[in-house]
């Protein structure tokens, strides 16, 4: 279901780009060691960076938004980026910790491969995913980048995502073609995410890939918007649309079982 890319080397993988992100990264760490804020002199000092230098690099943190600069005091401290970023790992670091039982239970009921994913942008995250225990089986790639409007898990974090944010991504997301059966009319699409919406799951018939079957279901919040979204995978010659239906009663109550141990559910 994921594959792999080859990597091409440019200017950005260059040893001068690669040192300086080395050294933004240490002087966001010597930060986040000091909560009450560090001087930029203090800061280069203990990396062993010119002031000019030191000061470059926090200027382009600062202007990003992952270090917050205080005039009246000369004092940097960690950005609200930083914070959002720390908040998603920390997040999806215990999105994983609560679901691994309840997926590897899943998967072996349905004898398929169950998936985990969340909403990054206009992407899904794929975020883990539990072995079926047959021969052939689809495999995930956890830390990567996924389609929404072609796959079951995507389909579900769209209709369930806030009212404002399924809006948008149901009028503008790309709706590019990836398999043989992906839905690339607009108004279709909207249907799409209608029902899904209304029945509460959604179906991937080779819409992704050849070959590829998939049914997913919201892992809701208290407030019935999508946390994440969990599926089971299989190749289409072994699982038909019917099929896919019969992991259902495996999926509904995993997905509850995962949305209430999440933490301030």
């Amino acid at each position: 279901m994921w594959k792999t890319h080859a990597v091409n080397h440019t200017a950005a993988d260059s040893p001068s780009s690669t040192d300086a992100i080395g050294k933004a990264l240490r002087l966001l760490t010597a930060l986040g060691d000091r909560p009450d804020g560090a001087l930029l002199t203090e800061l280069a000092d203990r990396n062993g960076l010119p002031l000019s230098t030191a000061h470059r690099i926090m200027a382009a943190l600062v202007r990003e938004g992952y270090v917050r600069f205080e005039p009246s005091t000369k004092r940097y401290t960690l950005g609200l980026q930083s914070f959002r970023l720390s908040h998603r790992v920390s997040h999806e670091r215990a999105l994983i910790d609560v679901a691994r039982p309840t997926m590897e239970a899943v998967s072996t009921t349905t004898r398929e491969a169950t998936l985990l994913s969340v909403l990054d942008g206009p992407y899904q995250l794929y975020v883990h995913y539990a072995k079926g225990p047959q021969q052939v089986s689809v495999i995930g790639e956890p830390g990567r980048r996924g389609p929404l409007h072609c796959t079951a898990m995507g389909k579900c974090l769209i209709a369930f995502a806030p009212r404002a944010l399924r809006e948008d991504l149901v009028e503008n997301l790309a709706l590019t073609p990836e398999g043989p059966n992906t839905i690339t009319d607009r108004e279709k699409f909207r249907d799409e995410i209608a029902q899904v919406r209304a029945r509460g799951h959604a179906i991937s018939d080779q819409e992704h890939e050849a070959g590829i079957r998939a049914i997913g279901v919201p892992i809701k919040s208290s407030n019935g918007t999508a946390l994440a979204a969990l599926s089971t995978a299989a190749p289409a010659y072994r699982a038909d649309v019917e099929q896919l239906l019969e992991f259902l009663p495996a999926l509904i109550p995993a997905a509850r079982e995962i949305a209430a141990q999440l933490p301030g559910q």
